[in-house]
């Protein structure tokens, strides 16, 4: 009987062990989602993940570009209406898969004119994200408009004056200024 105590008493000195791990790791995460968070204010303050390579920044203009929606409508950079908010994901990011339902529940409240999602075509198969985002955005497949935003890393959220000049960069749609309505 006693050696049944014993282990009685050994697996709940385990559990509790286990539980204060655990409430340590949960405050831990915290203190890392509020030093992340920091982060991302930082660059958002300085413009964007900019630098050598690092990708857009605000008050670049975009680059020329002539592309066509999967709908068939053409679309250049001149073509682009103020506020439009324009999401860059790559068929084989990882990140891009995650935050892809967000941004079609974001996208399906707005103004479908000013939402374009840029999937990247040079690599992986767009199809998944494309049947995702035609229903409530503009979707271009094409590596060449990522590349006249200068956009290198992917997901990437932009929003643009009429003639492509960037009003905010940032990693997620969150980050962004309030779209447009629908």
């Amino acid at each position: 009987m006693s050696y049944l105590i014993a282990v009685v008493a050994l697996i709940g000195a385990l559990s509790l062990v286990g539980l204060v791990l655990t409430l340590g790791v949960v405050r831990r995460l915290r203190e890392h989602t509020k030093l992340l968070d920091g982060l991302y204010e930082a660059i958002d303050l300085m413009g964007g993940p900019s630098g050598p390579g690092g990708g857009p920044a605000v008050g670049d203009v975009a680059g020329d570009f002539e592309a066509t929606t999967v709908d068939g409508s053409p679309l250049t950079r001149d073509l682009l209406p103020d506020g439009t908010v324009v999401a860059f994901l790559s068929p084989d990011c990882r990140g891009c898969h995650e935050k892809l339902p967000g941004f079609a529940s974001w996208a399906a409240g707005q103004d479908r004119s000013r939402v374009l999602a840029v999937v990247d075509n040079r690599s992986g198969d767009p199809a998944d994200m494309v049947s995702a985002l035609k229903p409530v955005a503009q979707v271009i497949v094409d590596s060449a408009v990522s590349n006249a935003f200068g956009v290198h890393s992917f997901p990437t959220f932009l929003q643009v004056t009429a003639g492509g000049r960037l009003l905010a960069v940032a990693p997620e749609i969150s980050r962004l200024p309030a779209g447009s309505p629908a």
